[in-house]
């Protein structure tokens, strides 16, 4: 990800936290010489390893986990809010259209879980986080014959990350009257990302 020094995100804990704000990622990965991706929830482990450990699952189906290798990283892009911004929302007039956003890309040797138990573990995880703040929570213990029926049918992976890369594009090049502008204009929107943006640049002009 081409990533200019003034958009750089280095704090691991903002990074994290947009992961699982944002948890419906795209994975890309090589095939037989081509690119190939998959939209796919992932699971968030901020203790296994330095930079973390993402967990997933996919149909079996879907011939994209072939692709996992010993030697072959693939890529989890995670994005977050994001917006159009115009030139007249500036204080200061002689500027060009851009676009605001925040963004996470993660690199990793994925791992296929082949253990079932292990896996099954691994879809708990996974299940429990979607639900734990639904009125009546659903359980992969209360369905056992239907879960272990279906095991079979997926290939659950881990991928501790071996590098992650921030980009929080915003518009930290312009003056601080400029941003106060745009977000004055951002938080008027009816749309939850758009105000997201409004959001995270209001939280670092005033923390």
């Amino acid at each position: 990800m081409y990533v200019p020094r003034h958009f750089e995100e280095l704090d691991l804990g903002a990074m994290h936290a947009l992961m699982r704000a944002h948890d419906f990622a795209l994975l890309i990965a090589e095939r037989d010489g081509r690119i190939e991706a998959a939209h796919l929830p992932f699971f968030l482990d901020s203790e296994r390893g330095e930079h973390g450990t993402l967990l997933a699952h996919m149909a079996r189906a879907n011939p994209l986990w072939r692709a996992f290798g010993a030697d072959r990283e693939v890529l989890v892009v995670f994005q977050g809010p994001h917006a159009y911004v115009s030139p007249n929302w500036y204080a200061t007039p002689g500027s060009v259209p851009t676009w605001n956003y925040l963004a996470v890309h993660a690199c990793g040797v994925a791992r296929i879980v082949d253990d079932p138990e292990e896996a099954r573990l691994l879809l708990d995880r996974l299940v429990e986080v979607q639900e734990r703040n639904l009125p009546r929570p659903w359980r992969a213990a209360d369905e056992p014959e239907i879960v272990e029926s279906l095991l079979p049918g997926i290939v659950a992976f881990e991928i501790p990350i071996a590098r992650i890369e921030g980009k929080w594009k915003l518009s930290q090049n312009k003056s601080r009257a400029d941003r106060e502008s745009v977000i004055a204009t951002l938080e008027r929107s009816d749309d939850p990302l758009v105000r997201g943006v409004a959001a995270a640049m209001a939280a670092r002009e005033r923390p």
